[in-house]
C-alpha cells in the first residue's frame, strides 16, 4: 500500500509543479484588482491587468483536478505512455457526467428533493474523481495494453482498447458513487453540525477534518456548514457583508481565522523543514517545488500544490499537518484574532478583510504567524528525521551516487546505445521506465548483462533487484537517456 501511495505520490510531482506560479498570479491579481474577489466595477489599467492575471492563475487552478487526472493517469502507467492520460480522460468525463446534479436527479428524482445530496453531487468534480480517474486510466492501460481481440475485432486490440475498458469501468464506479457518495457528504454534514456547539475546540475541529479531506474533495461537505447559509451560519457570508458577532449567534470569523497563520507562515515553517531535511544533491529539487508552493500559500492562500506534494509520500505527516491546522485555530480564537477570506487565507485576503467591522486584533497575525512557523518547523523537521519520511528530496530513488552521475558524454542516443549494448541488446528488453533519476529495464536474460559495459557510459551504477529487472542509475538527466533509448526499442 505504501508503494502504491509513493508511486501516486510520484505521478502527481508533474501536475503539482504547474500550480505555484498560477497561485502566485492571482494573488498578485488580486491585489491589483480587488473587485475580482470583492465585487464591484473592473476599470482601468491595473485592474484590467489585475483581472487578467487573475483569470491566467485560475485557468489552472480551478482545473486543479483535470490536472491530476493526466498527471495521475501518465505517472502511473508502467511506461508513462499517453495512451493512459487519454484513458483517464475518457474515465473522467464518464464519471462526472454520470454524477453531476442533472444525471442523478433525473435517475433518481427523489434526490432532487434533498438539498444535502443535491450539494454533494454538485462538488463531484473534486481532486479526488480526478486521482481516481488517473488510477482507473492507469490500470486499465497496465492490464490491457497487450490484449488481443478476435480478428474481426482486431482494429481495438492492444492500446486502442484501454479507453473504452476505462468507460466500461468507470460506468462500474459511478453507479457505486452514486449510493456512497451522499451519505458521506451527509454524514460529515451531521458531523459539522454536531462540533457547532463546540465553540473554539469546534472550530479547531472543523479546521483538522478540513485540511485532512483534501485529499478526497469532501472538505466541501464542511465549508457548506462553517462557511456558507447551509444550516444557518454562514462564517463567510456574514463577514464580507459586514456583519458583526453581535448580528450572529458566534464569533464571527472564528471558522476562517485560524488558518491565516498556518497558511501564511506555517507552511513556509514546513517549506524549510522539507528543504533541509532533503537528501544532499536534491536539495535544489526540494527548494524549486515546496519554496515556491510556499510562496503560493503566503500570497493567496493557495496550499494544494505544498499539499499534494507529500501527502501521499508521507500520509503520517500529512495527518500531522492537519493535526496543527486545528491546534492553531483554537488558539487563535481563544486570542481573539479575527479575519476572513473569500478566495483563501493568505496575505492578500488579510489585507482586504482588515478593514471590515469584524475584524480584530488583526495585529495578532505577527506573533501568531511567528509562533506558527516555529511549531510546523520543529514538529515537520523531527518527523521526517525520526521516522524518515519520504518528503520531496527525500524518496527512495534519491541516493547520494545518483547525483553524482557524470554521464560519459551530452550525446544522449551514443550512451543509450551504450547502456542497450550492456542490457545484451534491445531483444533482450522487454520494457523501459524511468523515474527521475533511474532507467528501469524488465529484461530476457540475466546472464547476457554487462555491467562493466553499461557502467562505461558513465552511469553511477547498476542495481539487480530480481532476474528479470535490472535499474541504471543514470542521473538528472535520465529522461533525455530514455528518449533516445525508446527509440532504438
Amino acid at each position: 500500500m505504501m508503494k502504491f501511495l509513493q508511486k501516486l505520490g510520484k505521478s502527481l510531482m508533474l501536475p503539482v509543479a504547474c500550480l505555484p506560479i498560477c497561485g502566485i498570479l492571482m494573488g498578485i491579481g488580486y491585489a491589483l484588482c480587488p473587485a475580482t474577489m470583492q465585487g464591484g466595477d473592473i476599470t482601468g489599467f491595473l485592474n484590467l491587468l489585475g483581472f487578467f492575471l487573475v483569470k491566467a492563475g485560475g485557468a489552472l487552478i480551478d482545473n486543479m483536478a483535470l490536472l491530476f487526472v493526466i498527471g495521475v493517469g501518465v505517472g502511473m502507467a508502467d511506461d508513462n505512455d499517453g495512451t493512459a492520460g487519454l484513458a483517464a480522460l475518457a474515465s473522467w468525463l464518464m464519471l462526472t457526467n454520470l454524477l453531476s446534479v442533472g444525471t442523478v436527479t433525473t435517475l433518481m428524482p427523489s434526490i432532487a428533493d434533498n438539498a444535502n445530496k443535491t450539494l454533494a453531487f454538485s462538488a463531484i468534480a473534486n481532486p479526488f474523481i480526478g486521482i481516481l480517474s488517473g488510477i482507473i486510466g492507469a490500470t486499465c492501460y497496465n492490464k490491457f495494453k497487450t490484449t488481443k481481440l478476435p480478428d474481426w475485432l482486431s482494429f481495438f486490440s492492444g492500446k486502442r482498447c484501454v479507453a473504452i475498458v476505462s468507460g466500461v469501468v468507470s460506468i462500474v464506479v459511478a453507479a457505486i458513487l452514486l449510493f456512497v457518495w451522499p451519505i458521506i457528504y451527509g454524514v460529515l454534514l451531521a458531523i459539522g453540525q454536531g462540533i457547532v456547539s463546540l465553540g473554539p475546540v469546534g472550530a479547531g475541529i472543523y479546521a483538522f477534518l478540513n485540511r485532512l479531506l483534501i485529499p478526497t474533495g469532501l472538505h466541501h461537505a464542511l465549508n457548506n456548514v462553517f462557511w456558507f447559509d447551509t444550516v444557518g451560519l454562514g462564517d463567510l457570508k456574514h463577514f464580507w457583508a459586514g456583519d458583526t458577532s453581535a448580528d450572529v449567534t458566534w464569533s464571527l470569523g472564528m471558522y476562517m481565522s485560524g488558518f491565516f497563520p498556518c497558511m501564511m507562515f506555517g507552511i513556509p515553517g514546513a517549506a524549510l523543514a522539507m528543504i533541509q531535511t532533503a537528501k544532499e544533491g536534491k536539495k535544489k529539487v526540494a527548494i524549486g517545488l515546496v519554496a515556491s508552493a510556499a510562496v503560493c500559500a503566503f500570497v493567496c492562500g493557495v496550499t494544494e500544490p505544498f499539499e499534494f506534494g507529500f501527502m501521499f509520500l508521507a500520509p503520517l505527516l500529512y495527518l500531522i499537518y492537519a493535526l496543527l491546522y486545528g491546534i492553531f485555530t483554537v488558539i487563535t480564537t481563544l486570542v481573539g484574532f479575527r479575519a476572513g477570506f473569500s478566495f483563501s487565507a493568505g496575505a492578500t485576503d488579510l489585507v482586504f478583510s482588515a478593514s471590515l467591522p469584524a475584524a480584530q486584533s488583526t495585529w495578532l497575525i505577527i506573533p501568531l504567524g511567528i509562533a506558527a512557523f516555529v511549531v510546523f518547523y520543529l514538529v515537520f523537521r523531527f518527523a521526517i528525521v525520526k521516522f524518515d519520511l519520504k518528503t520531496p528530496g527525500r524518496e527512495d530513488d534519491d541516493v547520494e551516487t545518483e547525483k553524482k552521475a557524470v554521464l560519459s558524454n551530452n550525446n544522449y542516443t551514443e550512451v543509450a546505445s551504450t547502456i542497450l549494448e550492456g542490457l545484451g541488446g534491445k531483444e533482450n528488453v522487454t520494457s523501459l521506465d524511468n523515474c527521475i533519476t533511474r532507467l528501469r529495464l524488465e529484461i530476457k536474460d540475466y546472464t547476457l548483462i554487462d555491467e562493466k559495459k553499461i557502467k562505461s557510459a558513465g552511469v553511477a551504477g547498476v542495481m539487480r533487484p530480481s532476474k528479470t529487472a535490472v535499474q541504471v542509475i543514470v542521473g538528472t538527466k535520465v529522461q533525455f537517456v530514455a528518449d533516445e533509448m525508446k527509440k532504438m526499442l
